[in-house]
């Protein structure tokens, strides 16, 4: 592990550090996406680009032996700098349900405020991943801010939309802030 891990987050006896992404780990990030089921899973090349370009809006966690175990990808609106949108959140199935990914998002919200000031979170979610709505409603009771939804991209703005024989479903925009 290197020196830029900066918060260690101990979770029902599984202990990870979670820190900024490192090149690395790009190959790790792409392999937790697409283990994870319920997440579009981008190109391994992606990910090696994300982990070197947003390495400081990124979060991940790695167990005793240094293996990635989760993940949290995310960046700075450029029209709102004080928003933090979350891309994707993926955690191994060996992590899952130990409160991992809720420290995924504390410690980068926290890395990202320290650096550039207060913050607020958006993310989308799909009507159907009930876990990405309690992630996200559960961060917003820990930092006593308030959560606004409303749909961002109807499931016609997509090319597999239903009528083209696809379905992907609408993606909700949460807003949570302002920050406590």
């Amino acid at each position: 592990m290197t020196t830029a891990h900066v918060a260690e987050v101990t979770t029902r006896g599984a202990g990870v550090d979670i820190g900024p992404a490192e090149v690395t780990d790009g190959a790790d990030l792409w392999r937790l996406a697409r283990d994870a089921g319920d997440l579009d899973v981008n190109s391994p090349y992606s990910y090696l680009l994300w982990c070197r370009d947003f390495a400081g809006t990124t979060a991940v966690a790695r167990d005793a032996s240094g293996r990635a175990v989760g993940f949290v990808t995310g960046y700075l609106r450029p029209e709102a700098p004080g928003t933090l949108f979350v891309w994707q959140v993926a955690v191994d199935g060996s992590h899952r349900g130990t409160g991992v990914a809720g420290a995924l998002l504390d410690a980068l919200s926290a890395r990202v405020a320290a650096e550039h000031g207060p913050i607020r979170l958006e993310a989308t979610v799909t009507p159907g991943n009930v876990a990405s709505d309690r992630l996200f409603r559960s961060y917003a009771r820990r930092h006593g801010a308030t959560v606004t939804r409303e749909v961002l991209f109807p499931s016609d703005a997509f090319p597999d939309a239903p009528d083209a024989g696809g379905g992907h479903e609408p993606e909700v925009l949460y807003r949570i802030g302002p920050p406590a």
